[in-house]
């Protein structure tokens, strides 16, 4: 009896992955790889400069390095040794790699005609994949991560030994690589990339990295092949998806930089020189794209311009790449259903081809779920971080606190100096909205619903109208 006893703990949770569902594997991955990550940093040896981090602040380590967002509770460059760097590099590396592959996994599968209950699903899959078995695109995608990976530490490298030599770039470069792919935030130097913002090589290097990682590598791939066969008869035209990802990401970059460019060129990009302005609004544009890192102190910026990158960290990267946010091409489908409703059209038409119901449904349900989440963090937060402020200083921290929430669901990693100020129930919070948003809204809220509600979601009640709008 004991023994039988003891197995059916072990049998539970057997029985458990074997039954749960395709959601629930991706969440608990990320929750098995946060939990290692933070019991190395509380306890393997050599990792700090000084003392120890506390448990909350480990747990906010390494929830904002798998989640790859870029928020931290003390300075990377200064508080840890070179081991502890290399811890951190890692989960970086698995959470943005890991999500790679199996974003690519549930794009390739769903060309098989597999249904996943997931936030990425609101991407089809591309006319790539139809062809591709799942092995050959995980590998791919690992080879051009690490491809991409090693030439931007290469460049970096060229960049980084005008500052501190040959032999001190070396990792530098190969960190930030790394941190700027997968689109993390982290940094090796005390003051992120505000001690580059005079040098264009560097920024450039950095942002195309963000680019690309935010990009996603399936995209990559076809667009590539498109545009190599642009002189051939008969070319394939782009998928939707591919289509949509592309435009919007332009639109978003070449709105961002000329906007940046307005609004802070009297403001902190007003002591640089003409390029470096030019590079440095670039870099502005590119970083709310959920990649963390920061040329200019944004605690020192405008209100347009914090309103600009909550705006463009809402919006994300790419479905199937290492960003955040609600990605380009829920936006897209957004932008494309508002402007037919306008024109009095029933159905989302991007590229010449409408988009299925159920995409819309779903990218309707993952915008109204990201804005339920963010607005009852800026509530809760407000409560915990100003509930004894007196009414000025409540509204002096409004703005930090909202784009610390955007900043943290979207997986973007900028602040405005609040986050080395938070309690330790504020770092909880952000702990959470960095794990929600990362996953994913849909997944998330898939993954811990009740499957005894599985069997009725499809029952329709008696239909009704009601008077909108």
């Amino acid at each position: 009896m004991k023994r039988l006893r003891a197995i059916r703990p072990l049998e539970w949770v057997f029985a458990y992955w074997r039954n749960i569902s395709a959601p629930g594997l991706f969440v608990s991955s990320f929750v098995l790889l946060i939990a290692l990550g933070t019991a190395g940093l509380m306890w393997l040896p050599g990792l700090y400069t000084g003392e120890r981090l506390r448990f909350v602040d480990a747990l906010f380590t390494i929830t904002s390095a798998t989640c790859v967002t870029g928020l931290s509770v003390v300075d990377t460059a200064s508080y840890f040794t070179f081991w502890g760097q290399a811890w951190i590099l890692l989960f970086i590396q698995l959470g943005g790699l890991g999500l790679v592959s199996l974003s690519s996994l549930i794009i390739g599968m769903l060309g098989r005609r597999l249904s996943l209950r997931s936030e990425m699903i609101t991407a089809p899959p591309t006319e790539l994949t139809a062809t591709r078995d799942l092995r050959g695109v995980v590998i791919a995608v690992a080879k051009f991560t690490f491809a991409i990976e090693a030439v931007g530490a290469l460049a970096l490298w060229l960049a980084f030994a005008r500052h501190v030599g040959p032999i001190r770039a070396v990792w530098p470069a190969i960190f930030h690589a790394v941190s700027a792919f997968c689109n993390a935030g982290f940094s090796t130097f005390t003051g992120n990339m505000t001690v580059f913002s005079g040098d264009p090589a560097v920024l450039i290097f950095v942002s195309l990295l963000i680019v690309i990682g935010g990009f996603g590598y399936l995209s990559s791939e076809e667009l590539l092949r498109w545009w190599r066969a642009r002189d051939q008869p008969g070319r394939r035209r782009l998928s939707t998806h591919t289509w949509a990802a592309a435009v919007t990401t332009l639109a978003l970059l070449g709105a961002g930089f000329l906007l940046f460019l307005l609004f802070e060129w009297d403001g902190v990009l007003q002591d640089l020189a003409f390029v470096d302005k030019l590079v440095n609004a670039w870099f502005m544009s590119v970083t709310p794209r959920t990649a963390g890192f920061n040329s200019v102190p944004y605690e020192a910026v405008g209100n347009d311009t914090a309103y600009l990158t909550i705006l463009l960290m809402v919006v994300g990267g790419s479905p199937g790449s290492t960003a955040g946010g609600i990605k380009t091409t829920a936006f897209a489908v957004l932008v494309a259903l508002a402007f037919q409703r306008m024109r009095g059209r029933r159905n989302a038409v991007i590229h010449h081809r409408s988009i299925p119901d159920g995409t819309v449904e779903r990218t309707v349900s993952l915008a109204l779920l990201a804005f339920a989440v963010m607005t009852a963090a800026i509530f809760w937060l407000n409560f915990t971080e100003t509930g004894n402020a007196d009414v000025e200083q409540a509204r002096a921290s409004f703005l930090p606190l909202f784009f610390e929430v955007v900043s943290a669901f979207a997986t973007a990693g900028l602040t405005m100096d609040e986050t080395r100020w938070l309690t330790d129930l504020g770092k909880l919070t952000i702990v959470a909205l960095m794990f929600v948003g990362r996953v994913g809204p849909l997944s998330f809220f898939a993954a811990i619903s009740f499957r005894s509600r599985a069997a009725v979601r499809d029952v329709r009640p008696a239909r009704e109208d009601l008077i909108v709008g």
